[in-house]
């Protein structure tokens, strides 16, 4: 009976990892669609060479995407087709910290993901996902820049 107890248990954790890998993989659709509009709209001398790095930063997203849709998947779910809200700014500088801000929202996520994860056992997941954390922080890095901060 204990044993049909601990697979209770872990079909709950990993169902939980799912649920919140999809909500990490709305995010990541929507910080792919702020990242196109943005690197478009992006208006100023000043903004130049970011508006080239959120192209790059739009790239990387979509990579993120197809990175935990496929966890998704290994752990039997199905990735979610729904996008969480998107931000929208005609200035410049409110653009970059609607990005920043999600930057550092999608981190925070994924840090609680990783720990999921490995209270799961599911140490390859924590492996993707700290690889997908270097790249958002390093995107984070870009912004806080841009905005002198």
């Amino acid at each position: 009976m204990t044993n049909n107890n601990n697979n209770d248990n872990d079909n709950l954790d990993k169902q939980a990892i799912i649920n919140g890998l999809n909500e990490d993989l709305s995010r990541e659709y929507k910080a792919i669609i702020q990242y196109v509009v943005f690197s478009s709209t992006l208006k100023g001398a000043e903004y130049g060479n970011i508006a080239e790095q959120l192209e790059k930063h739009a790239s990387d997203e979509l990579n993120h995407a197809l990175k935990i849709s496929k966890q998704i998947d290994y752990l039997g779910g199905t990735p979610t087709i729904q996008v969480k809200e998107v931000e929208s700014s005609k200035d410049s500088k409110k653009m970059l910290e609607i990005d920043l801000k999600s930057e550092q929202e999608t981190v925070r996520n994924y840090r609680d993901r990783i720990r999921q994860a490995e209270r799961a056992g599911e140490f390859a997941l924590s492996e993707v996902l700290r690889e997908i954390i270097a790249t958002e922080q390093d995107h984070e890095i870009d912004l806080k820049d841009a905005l002198g901060l």
